[in-house]
């Protein structure tokens, strides 16, 4: 008894559910995968650019199963950019309509997600416990827009992992978290579905196969 006095909130993880909020920072980008075309004599080769920090909030809602096993529903929204650059075999400049940094295209991204988890956690140490979580979703994205060169597909599925330790204050639990989440559909829409689409940019889209999401967030729960 004398050794659960000094711990917070003892009982926090009896709870058979419990809810909670996250707040964090996110880097977007994508797996990509080049056409190998030969768009207008030039061969192009395409890479993800500059990682820029974005902002992530959510929601949490956990089961306990057992007592080291956790089911999680944490649907979020998060707000980034993903950037994509290009270069070509001959080394001539690229000519598109972009007005400045025509090699870099830019793609606005604010997916909605909807991830389930399991969360298995270790033995509680005086007032942390370190966890490991893993999990996937469905991914809804609003952020695509239609006059970029380069123009997303909405929906994705996901599988995501991570790490975290839940820190245990006075009257709740804190819990940095890192994960990496990896997308399975091809976002690339291809040029014979876009419309108004200039000519001279259509290289942007030929020059890739295949957009893959991928995501790094941390997060700081609050449950």
């Amino acid at each position: 008894m004398a050794a659960k006095a000094q711990m917070h909130t003892p009982y926090i993880d009896d709870k058979f559910v419990h809810f909670g909020f996250s707040l964090g920072v996110n880097l977007m980008g994508y797996g990509v995968t080049d056409s190998q075309d030969t768009i207008n004599g030039e061969l192009y080769h395409a890479r993800v650019g500059s990682l820029m920090p974005g902002f992530s909030v959510g929601f949490i809602t956990d089961l306990r199963l057992t007592r080291h096993l956790n089911l999680r529903l944490c649907p979020g929204l998060h707000f980034g950019q993903k950037t994509i650059t290009y270069k070509n075999e001959s080394g001539n400049p690229i000519r598109g309509s972009l007005p400045s940094h025509r090699e870099i295209a830019e793609v606005l991204s604010i997916p909605v997600v909807v991830p389930v988890y399991l969360k298995w956690s270790a033995e509680r140490e005086n007032n942390y416990r370190p966890y490991l979580i893993f999990g996937g979703g469905i991914h809804y994205d609003f952020g695509g827009q239609k006059e970029r060169v380069i123009y997303q597909k909405k929906f994705d599925y996901f599988i995501d992992f991570g790490f975290g330790c839940d820190l245990y204050t006075s009257w709740f639990k804190f819990c940095p978290e890192l994960k990496y989440q990896i997308g399975f559909a091809n976002m690339l829409t291809p040029v014979e579905e876009r419309v108004n689409l200039p000519q001279q940019d259509e290289f942007y889209t030929r020059a890739l196969r295949r957009l893959t999401n991928q995501m790094i967030t941390l997060t700081f729960n609050f449950e």
